[in-house]
């Protein structure tokens, strides 16, 4: 495992899996850019503490699972999996509670700076989310 990988891993453990959103100064650069078309808000460090709370609050179980990993120079590929239990609103209340568990899976893609994150971008389903909540219907 490279010291990149390390890095990432360790915000799998901390930060996603346990929330505590105070070790990604260690890790993200200041001037960090976050590219997710489901959050196009989510642009900068202060905005990702916050997604990472509220994904905490509504899904006080969320796990993520590293399914694979690819790195190339500066940035880092994972495709990773989700598991929670949705016991808190979603998208402004128009998504109940439901206590329904769901499985997300998706890619992130990575860019260092030296030792810190400076950018990623996002890819996940969604849609499945969604239909797993019964928000939106299967097929």
């Amino acid at each position: 495992m490279t010291e990149k990988e390390r890095i990432i891993q360790q915000i799998v453990d901390e930060v996603w899996n346990k929330g505590n959103v105070n070790t990604l100064d260690e890790f993200y650069a200041q001037n960090f850019v976050n590219h997710d078309p489901a959050n196009p808000d989510v642009t900068n460090l202060e905005k990702f503490k916050e997604w990472v709370l509220f994904n905490h609050k509504t899904f006080p179980d969320f796990h993520v699972t590293i399914e694979d990993t690819i790195t190339e120079g500066d940035e880092i590929v994972k495709r990773w999996k989700v598991t929670g239990t949705q016991k808190g609103e979603m998208m402004g209340g128009k998504i109940p509670p439901t206590g329904k568990q769901v499985t997300i899976e998706g890619t992130s893609i990575y860019r260092f700076e030296g030792d810190k994150i400076a950018e990623m971008w996002w890819g996940y389903d969604l849609l499945s989310m969604l239909q797993q909540l019964g928000a939106f219907p299967a097929k």
